[in-house]
């Protein structure tokens, strides 16, 4: 005599079992998933804004070691970019109220 074959059977249904998207649904899942995935690219926008404003002011005050025109650009980008990554910040934060 051959055992039988058992197989688990569960209460809760799978995503197999589950009913397909519909392509409302699926749109639906997709653009949340877009704007998710823009916050993350904003935010690394923001940060190496702020990192290039950081990397300016320290080649501005830099001294001697660093050619003149370049520290000067440098003294007037670091504010720059850091008024830049503040307008993205206010635009974000305004687009979520």
């Amino acid at each position: 005599m051959t055992a039988a074959a058992l197989t688990v059977v569960s209460d809760t249904p799978t995503p197999r079992d589950a009913a397909p998207e519909s392509i409302s649904q699926r749109v639906k899942r997709l653009q949340l998933e877009a704007q998710g995935l823009a916050r993350e690219h904003i935010q690394a926008l923001e940060a190496a804004l702020a990192e290039a404003a950081k990397i300016a002011a320290e080649v501005a005050t830099g001294g001697d070691a660093y050619p003149v025109g370049v520290r000067e650009l440098a003294e007037r980008l670091a504010p720059d970019l850091d008024a830049q990554r503040n307008t993205i910040e206010a635009l974000v934060t305004r687009k979520h109220h």
